[in-house]
């Protein structure tokens, strides 16, 4: 018998991603979807491309929730927890798609996000949802924290480095770029095309809210806190993260042992693929999938680790992670829905 799934926030680009990827769920019946921009309109108006596979009507939250046993939530930070209480206090498992649940430090989220916790009983069963790191935890949880895009895509690319202290903790450096989808379906001047095509530039330099959740990930792999540099860029295309990362290696560790810790650490993982030695990440290779791919280089001359990793962010870095996660919880087969092949161009 299929589980019943919610979208609410369907009408921004994860919440239709999530509907996508939902519609050819073979363990799920999508059976709600809510929008308050567009209450009322059937998502296919909204989004023409679904005519004919999903006309569902937008409706309230609490009306698109109603017979759901999964409720996707992806609400800008501080809309969701209200919405978590509900879902958890009615037995339905919660996977927040936002900010919310992400950071464990109620101090961290104040200072980055300037508002705290609603409800500290639920922040502090949340379970942030990287499945390669986090799967045991995961796999009991009832209300998980969808990680961030870039925190995916520097996650995956420095834990095993990190957490068999192949480099000096206080050198790392993550240069991102992201498509222009990971600022959302509200358009903006920076979005606009005339501002976006041929141009290339970082943002939020130093102040980026992602810091410390891929702060609090790192750490996790240490053991300890940890401090990165991180510097996120606007590409000009519509999806994908490109994280090129720096750090020290320590004296005595050579690219052979670096290369097996990852090796090692992703053995079985289906959705992380650590390339050959001479190959470099490309966002080309992973869009429209729940791939990581991870490349891994060594500068010898200044005894730098280079990791390059790719997400496609509205997919491993947003929706196909969240249905990953929901794939884990409920016990289906963890590519069920997922399982797309990379798109060649």
């Amino acid at each position: 018998m299929k589980k019943k799934a919610a979208v609410v926030g369907a009408t921004g680009y994860v919440g239709v991603e999530l509907v996508r990827l939902l519609m050819r769920h073979p363990n799920i019946e999508l059976c709600g979807v809510s929008s308050v921009s567009f209450e009322g309109k059937m998502l296919s108006e909204v989004y023409p491309q679904l005519k004919g596979i999903c006309d569902m009507e937008c409706q309230s939250q609490l009306r698109a929730i109603a017979s759901a046993d999964i409720v996707f939530s992806a609400l800008p930070h501080g809309l969701s927890q209200d919405l978590a209480e509900v879902c958890f206090y009615t037995n339905r498992l919660f996977i927040d798609m936002g900010a919310d649940f992400r950071l464990d430090d109620q101090h961290d989220y104040e200072q980055w996000y300037g508002e705290g916790f609603k409800n500290d009983e639920l922040n502090g069963i949340a379970v942030y949802g990287i499945p390669e790191l986090f799967r045991e935890q995961i796999r009991y949880a009832r209300i998980i924290a969808n990680p961030g895009c870039y925190p995916t895509c520097a996650g995956l690319g420095l834990f095993p480095v990190v957490q068999n202290g192949l480099i000096s903790m206080d050198s790392i450096i993550i240069d991102a770029k992201s498509g222009t989808t990971g600022a959302g379906r509200e358009p903006s001047p920076e979005q606009h095309f005339a501002n976006r095509n041929e141009a290339f530039s970082p943002y939020k330099v130093a102040q980026h809210r992602h810091t410390p959740e891929i702060e609090q990930t790192l750490s996790k792999a240490l053991g300890r806190r940890i401090k990165v540099t991180f510097v996120p860029h606007l590409l000009p295309v519509s999806r994908g993260i490109v994280c090129t990362m720096y750090a020290n290696v320590k004296l005595g560790v050579t690219e052979e042992r670096i290369r097996s810790a990852y090796n090692k650490f992703y053995l079985n993982e289906k959705f992380v693929r650590v390339l050959p030695a001479g190959r470099t990440a490309d966002l080309k290779n992973v869009r429209m999938s729940n791939y990581c791919d991870i490349s891994l280089h060594v500068d010898n001359r200044r005894a730098t680790l280079i990791v390059v990793s790719a997400i496609d962010n509205m997919m491993k870095g947003a929706a196909s992670q969240a249905v990953q996660n929901m794939n884990i919880i409920m016990d289906f087969d963890e590519d069920a829905g997922i399982n797309m092949i990379p798109t060649a161009f």
